[in-house]
């Protein structure tokens, strides 16, 4: 894995020293977590244990994680993953902080990485989203995902209820001209 630039953003390897600006950027807001598969943390001590687990994934050749810092600023606003594999093929997971909204660095992060993904040889990459998060559909649009299929089922563990999730695919070679 290696780091990757946009205009706007560096996407890099998560550090230790990391954890306050998860905790303050995104991981203990509740508005942020609503759709995600966990809750917001209730400490920064919960992200600093969180923090860890992440950072010994990175010794797995298989872990793609990066925060998504902007450049200007060097904040850490957010991050991108793989959080699953599906037959082998990358399924996509994202979060970014609120005050981050609405810039459209979701979707550079997203494109990034999705090229990035490609050039690494996977022929198809996988994303999914709660049904009801109509800004995460969006981002999925403008990346150049397609729809595939919905399904019900319990979202994780850590939040037990059924929801309908959308699942979209890009393969390599239907990707739109504009994102090649």
């Amino acid at each position: 894995m290696k780091e990757l630039e946009t205009n706007r953003l560096k996407l890099r390897k998560l550090q230790a020293s990391d954890a306050a600006a998860i905790f303050s950027n995104w991981a203990s807001d509740p508005e942020v977590t609503r759709w995600l598969t966990w809750n917001p943390h209730d400490s920064v001590q919960v992200t600093e244990a969180v923090l860890a687990g992440w950072l010994r994934e990175y010794e797995d050749a298989r872990t793609y994680r990066w925060g998504i810092e902007e450049k200007e600023t060097g904040t850490l606003t957010g991050m991108i993953d793989v959080v699953s594999w599906q037959d082998d093929f990358p399924v996509i997971g994202y979060v970014l902080g609120k005050a981050w909204w609405n810039r459209g660095y979701m979707t550079e992060a997203c494109r990034a990485v999705t090229d990035y993904l490609f050039a690494e040889g996977f022929e198809k990459i996988l994303i999914e989203a709660d049904a009801r998060n109509s800004a995460s559909r969006e981002v999925i649009r403008k990346t150049g995902f397609i729809y595939d299929y919905s399904e019900k089922r319990v979202l994780s563990a850590a939040k037990p209820e059924e929801v309908t999730v959308n699942c979209y695919k890009m393969k390599s070679n239907l990707r739109r001209p504009a994102d090649r």
